[in-house]
């Protein structure tokens, strides 16, 4: 609570470092919300209940009686970088610090059990290893919550931009999205194509009226859609891109738009 009141949007993290689902159905992650898990996604709440997109600083939500469940398994407490308008440079290993020392310049630290989170004022794109060793944390990530740091912050240096750019970005493919048919072979849940113009208006409005946190709210529509539209193979590719030029028109860069989208198919094991 304290760390929220300072402006840090925070999440529980498991044992694994891992953020834990925060409603029933996601309580051992079934969902799909490690990476690696390989069974189709089977979470249905609106929005994300774990990971970096559920952290928040609203006193409510945390002591809710939902986000209860998962504190009381909690073994870590993580946090957004990028909700803090902050970029961590994780260097997870002494290799990594001593690059970091020649090519960095100095900001506030804390030591990890490995290395280093050099932590720098300001956000870019979320990127793992961008060098040996070296993972970049910022919008659409999360990191754990160390303790006292010292160091007065510095902005995010260029060098750390490059790092970022020179990484390519996954985009999706130029088609429908292709999932698995109903189970049992039933017929399409939406009956109709009114349920989905419906849904992608709806979707569209909600990114629209955003007049703060653009980012989350892109890929927390975008989690939502997938979620309601994205298992029966209706979802095509003017649809997704209805929803590309509505964050778009919100500011939103279309590599931004690219990495929400793919954030959020593998947040659903799609």
């Amino acid at each position: 609570m304290a760390l929220a009141d300072g402006h840090l949007p925070v999440l529980p993290l498991g044992a694994d470092k891992r953020p834990l689902g925060n409603c029933r159905a996601c309580a051992d992650l079934a969902c799909g919300g490690r990476p690696n898990m390989k069974t189709p996604g089977s979470c249905t709440c609106l929005w994300p209940c774990h990971g970096w997109a559920a952290a928040t600083t609203n006193p409510s939500v945390l002591t809710s009686r939902q986000w209860g469940m998962a504190w009381r398994k909690a073994r870590a407490i993580g946090y957004h970088p990028g909700g803090a308008g902050v970029t961590v440079v994780d260097l997870d290993n002494a290799d990594a610090v001593a690059w970091a020392r020649t090519a960095l310049p100095p900001t506030t630290r804390v030591e990890t059990t490995r290395g280093e989170h050099w932590i720098y004022s300001g956000t870019v794109r979320s990127v793992n290893g961008v060098r040996p060793g070296v993972d970049i944390k910022s919008l659409m990530s999360y990191a754990r919550w160390l303790g006292p740091r010292t160091g007065t912050m510095a902005n995010v240096p260029a060098a750390v931009h490059t790092l970022v750019e020179e990484k390519p970005v996954a985009r999706p493919a130029a088609r429908a999205v292709t999932v698995p048919a109903p189970a049992g072979g039933g017929r399409c849940p939406h009956r109709s194509p009114v349920y989905l113009e419906r849904g992608i208006a709806m979707a569209e409005q909600r990114i629209t009226g955003a007049e703060s946190g653009v980012h989350n709210t892109v890929y927390r529509t975008f989690l939502a859609v997938l979620s309601a539209h994205g298992r029966c193979g209706c979802l095509t590719e003017t649809h997704i891109g209805r929803l590309f030029a509505a964050a778009q028109a919100k500011g939103e860069t279309a590599r931004h738009c690219a990495t929400a989208w793919a954030n959020a198919t593998t947040a659903l094991g799609m």
